[in-house]
């Protein structure tokens, strides 16, 4: 098995980056999610709620801070956060440090509602949560439950071919394969058999070790088209059928790093 692909998501929600390689802190990967949008109350603005933060692009620049753009909004630099800690409703984490003013406008006028920018200042104050596998010593940034995610190329593939034959049975148009993208993966595994990883406890890429903390659940933003911000019923639908247990649909897991250290597109996996 190889690494075949790795993801980055400068904020919470919006689109990520395809990168070649990445450096792996115990929290996640070098630049990932260390920004967020909240709202006044600091809940967190989901994606699902609003798909328009896909919209988003978000690029670090050399001296810290972001530039965003996003169609029919003009590009943004944000200078690195130096704003006041507010409260924020992550679990495991209680307040973060709001960015430049500017930041917040641009989300308010993007989603329409009023929104906030925050950086996690430290990832390290973040426990991984107990309820989804995490162990004491456990960090994580603002991704949900886990630093990393994990999906297999061959699942992906097995996934299209149940949405496919379901299409058929009931004489619907399958509309192709779905973009992986929209499990927001941060690492992709080529050469595995499908669903191989639901076994996985342990996972080594090139010279970095991660311990599998749980399979992942999935929710309503995996029916989020990546390219039209338009939800469908799909791959949930498709899932429910094939892979519902616990009253929940898996696919994918979920990685802690036990070492820090750099991937690389290229690099050999390998699991059990």
């Amino acid at each position: 098995m190889i690494l075949s692909e790795i993801h980055v998501y400068p904020i919470k929600s919006v689109t990520g980056w395809a990168v070649d390689r990445a450096h792996v802190h115990p929290w996640g990967l070098e630049g990932d999610r260390r920004w967020a949008v909240v709202g006044p109350d600091g809940d967190n603005l989901w994606l699902g709620e609003y798909p328009r933060l896909l919209a988003v692009t978000a690029t670090e620049l050399p001296a810290g801070g972001l530039l965003l753009s996003a169609r029919g909004l003009p590009d943004l630099r944000v200078p690195p956060a130096d704003g006041p800690s507010v409260p924020v409703g992550f679990t495991g984490l209680d307040h973060a440090m709001l960015a430049a003013p500017e930041a917040h406008a641009w989300f308010t006028e993007l989603l329409g509602v009023p929104a906030r920018l925050v950086w996690l200042d430290d990832p390290a104050r973040r426990s991984v949560d107990p309820a989804h596998g995490g162990l004491p010593g456990e960090v994580v940034s603002f991704a949900w439950d886990a630093p990393l995610l994990l999906i297999t190329t061959a699942s992906s593939r097995r996934l299209d071919e149940w949405i496919e034959q379901g299409a058929a049975e009931r004489g619907e148009a399958s509309g192709g394969p779905l973009s992986p993208l929209r499990f927001r993966p941060s690492v992709m595994v080529e050469g595995a058999e499908p669903f191989e990883e639901d076994t996985w406890r342990e996972v080594r890429i090139g010279t970095v070790s991660f311990r599998v903390s749980e399979l992942c659940d999935r929710c309503a933003v995996t029916t989020i088209d990546p390219h039209t911000y338009r939800k469908g019923k799909e791959p949930l639908r498709t899932l429910a059928a094939h892979r519902r247990w616990d009253g929940k649909t898996w696919f994918g897991i979920r990685l802690v790093p036990r070492d820090v250290g750099e991937i690389r597109v290229g690099d050999p996996v390998i699991a059990g």
